[in-house]
C-alpha cells in the first residue's frame, strides 16, 4: 500500500464509441502495458467528451456497451486490474464542479488558438463550433487535475491540451496557493494505416481490425487488404514501401527473416498476394490469440467488467472530492460558506433563547 501511495500518478482514457483496434493499441495502449507497473493509472471512460461530437440520443444509449467493451479490451492485452482504476466520467460529478471552477482561469481566445478544436469541429462536419467542444480542454485540464495526474501520455497532436493544463494549473497555483502538480505530457507515437490504405485505421471508415475479432474475422480482413494497384498478377514486381500488407508484417510478424523473403520476393515477382495476406493473416492471429484467451478468461466471471467501473468510479469520486475540498480550501471558498453557516446557527441559537 505504501508504494502505491508514493507513485506517481497516470490520466489518460478513451470516448466510448466503440471496441479498439490495432491501431489504437499501436498508438497508445501498447504503452499502458508498461506503464501500469511504474505508475498508479487512472483510466477514464470519457462519455462527456463524446457528447462534444456525438450528442445524438442513440450514441448516448450505447454508451455502457462500449464502456464495458472498452474495459474489456484493456484487460485482454495485459492490464492488470488490480493496478489501474477505471471509471466514468459522467457519474464523476466532482469533475463537472472542477471545471466550472478552473473555467475562469482561461481565456476564450486562448481555446480558439488550439487547432485540435477546428479539427474536431471539422471532422464531426460542424459548421459552427459550439459551447461544449470549444470548452472541451477545461473539461480534459479537470480530469486530468482532478486525480493530481503527473504524467499524461497523449498523441502529438493532443500535447498542447497537455500544456493547456499545465498553465491553468500554474496560474491556479500562483493565483490560490499550490494544488495541483504540473502534468507532464508523456507523447506515444505510432499511427496504423486502415485496411484500405487510404487512412489510419477508424471505426467509422470501416477499416479497422479490432482487437476482439476471432480468426475467422481476421482472415477475411486480411484477405480484403489494400495492397499494390499496379501488381495485378504474381509475376510482376510489386512495391512493398507504403504497402499496408507489409506495413502491418513490419509491425506484427516477429519472424523476421520470413519478413525480409516475402518482401524480396514480392519486389521480384515471384509471390503472389495471397501467400503474403495468408501468412500475415497467421501472424496477426498469432499476436491476438493471448488476448483472446485473457478475454474469455474474464468473459467466464460475469459482471466482473461492470463491478470494475463501479468500484473505479467510487474510487474516483473519492479522489475528486479530497481534490475539491483542497481547492476550496485554497480559494476560500470553504471559509465563505463556513461563515453563512455559522451566522444562520448563531441566529437560530439567539431564536430559541428569546423562546425560552
Amino acid at each position: 500500500m505504501a508504494d502505491t501511495i508514493q507513485r506517481k500518478r497516470i490520466l489518460t482514457g478513451d470516448r466510448p464509441t466503440g471496441k479498439l483496434h490495432l491501431g489504437h493499441y499501436i498508438g497508445s495502449h501498447r504503452h499502458r502495458l508498461a506503464l501500469q507497473d511504474q505508475y498508479e493509472c487512472f483510466f477514464l471512460v470519457a462519455d462527456l467528451h463524446m457528447l462534444t461530437t456525438k450528442p445524438d440520443k442513440e450514441s448516448i444509449l450505447e454508451i455502457a456497451d462500449n464502456a464495458r467493451a472498452i474495459v474489456m479490451d484493456h484487460l485482454a492485452i495485459g492490464i492488470d486490474p488490480h493496478k489501474v482504476t477505471f471509471y466514468l466520467q459522467s457519474a464523476v460529478h466532482e469533475i463537472y464542479e472542477l471545471q466550472l471552477l478552473l473555467s475562469s482561469l482561461i481565456t476564450v481566445e486562448r481555446l480558439q488558438q488550439l487547432p485540435t478544436i477546428k479539427d474536431m469541429a471539422n471532422a464531426a462536419g460542424m459548421e459552427q463550433i459550439p459551447y461544449n467542444l470549444l470548452g472541451y480542454p477545461v473539461l480534459q485540464s479537470a480530469d486530468i487535475l482532478m486525480p493530481r495526474a503527473h504524467l499524461v501520455p497523449v498523441g502529438k497532436d493532443n500535447e498542447s491540451h497537455v500544456e493547456l493544463s499545465r498553465q491553468i494549473a500554474r496560474r491556479f497555483n500562483n493565483a490560490y496557493g499550490v494544488v495541483f502538480p504540473e502534468p507532464e505530457p508523456y507523447v506515444v507515437g505510432g499511427t496504423l494505416v486502415g485496411t484500405d490504405g487510404q487512412a489510419k485505421m477508424s471505426k467509422s471508415l470501416n477499416n479497422a481490425i479490432f482487437l476482439s475479432d476471432d480468426a475467422k474475422t481476421v482472415e477475411k480482413k486480411v484477405m480484403g487488404m489494400y495492397t499494390d494497384p499496379n501488381r495485378i498478377r504474381a509475376d510482376i514486381p510489386g512495391t512493398v514501401e507504403g504497402n499496408p500488407v507489409f506495413i502491418y508484417h513490419d509491425v506484427f510478424n516477429p519472424n523476421k527473416a520470413e519478413v525480409e523473403d516475402l518482401k524480396e520476393r514480392y519486389r521480384a515477382g515471384k509471390v503472389g498476394d495471397v501467400e503474403v495476406k495468408e501468412k500475415l493473416a497467421k501472424a496477426l492471429n498469432a499476436f491476438l490469440d493471448p488476448m483472446r484467451e485473457r478475454r474469455a478468461r474474464y468473459e467466464a466471471d460475469r459482471g466482473f467488467v461492470d463491478h470494475l467501473l463501479v468500484t473505479g468510479t467510487d474510487r474516483a469520486r473519492q479522489e475528486g472530492q479530497a481534490t475539491l475540498i483542497e481547492v476550496k480550501k485554497a480559494m476560500g471558498l470553504t471559509g465563505v460558506w463556513n461563515k453563512i453557516r455559522r451566522s444562520d446557527e448563531k441566529r437560530s441559537k439567539d431564536m430559541a433563547k428569546a423562546g425560552e
